[in-house]
């Protein structure tokens, strides 16, 4: 029979990390773990290369690998971490999970990942360069966009508009639970390599079960555009 639990969350931090912990130790254990350990090894080519002022020679042959590194983060991992973020949606709710749906998006969503992708860095670095504040209250609204492409098939700006819609009056909590989350992941570091994937197992099942809860009492036909929203938490 079909577990239909995920259907009776509601929004809430406490109920979001209970569920999430729930579901990372039940049949989708070790799919999820392997998940979160090849999304780790997968984010290293991302990071950028540093340079100092006395290495200026280093840094013409490896601008290169810098570019690689660049095109990588922006055209390649968005879709590993959408597909990631869309696992643990399916874990939540209990269906079937298979790590080809890391790769998922490659196939039929790349243009809309990647735009999406994007256009919430952009809006999260202008909000940044706003005095800080208003990055962190687009990075909370926008919280969802992975989600609702991967979930819902919508295109980019769509998702970004929807996630808008949804996480209307739920900022608070999402930041909230970003702020649990680094508490919950540096926890895991003290307890060394096996806590760190246990906790960002738990993170990220946490979140997806927020992102349920709010789709719950979600109304779906009513897209609202981020201009001219005066709710912004």
């Amino acid at each position: 029979m079909e577990n239909n639990n995920y259907r009776n969350l509601v929004p809430s931090v406490g109920g979001s990390f209970s569920h999430g912990w729930s579901r990372i130790f039940g049949k989708q254990f070790l799919p999820l773990l392997l998940t979160v350990i090849i999304m780790g090894l997968l984010n290293g080519p991302s990071y950028g290369l540093k340079f100092d002022n006395d290495h200026w020679g280093p840094m013409f042959f490896l601008l290169p690998l810098a570019l690689f590194g660049l095109a990588y983060a922006f055209l390649f991992l968005p879709v590993l971490e959408f597909g990631k973020d869309y696992i643990f949606v399916q874990a939540i709710r209990d269906e079937d999970v298979d790590l080809k749906t890391l790769f998922e998006g490659f196939k039929t969503k790349y243009l809309n990942i990647v735009l999406a992708n994007l256009i919430v860095a952009a809006l999260v670095i202008l909000g940044l360069m706003l005095l800080v504040i208003p990055g962190i209250i687009v990075a909370c609204r926008l919280a969802f966009v992975s989600y609702l492409v991967m979930d819902k098939d919508m295109e980019a700006m769509k998702a970004v508009e929807k996630s808008w819609q949804m996480t209307r009056g739920h900022g608070w909590k999402i930041f909230g639970m970003a702020i649990l989350s680094f508490f919950i992941f540096f926890a895991g570091v003290i307890v060394f390599f096996v806590g760190a994937i246990v906790s960002l197992m738990w993170i990220h099942s946490a979140f997806a079960s927020l992102y349920q809860s709010v789709l719950n009492e979600s109304d779906d036909d009513n897209p609202i555009p981020i201009l001219g929203v005066n709710e912004v938490v």
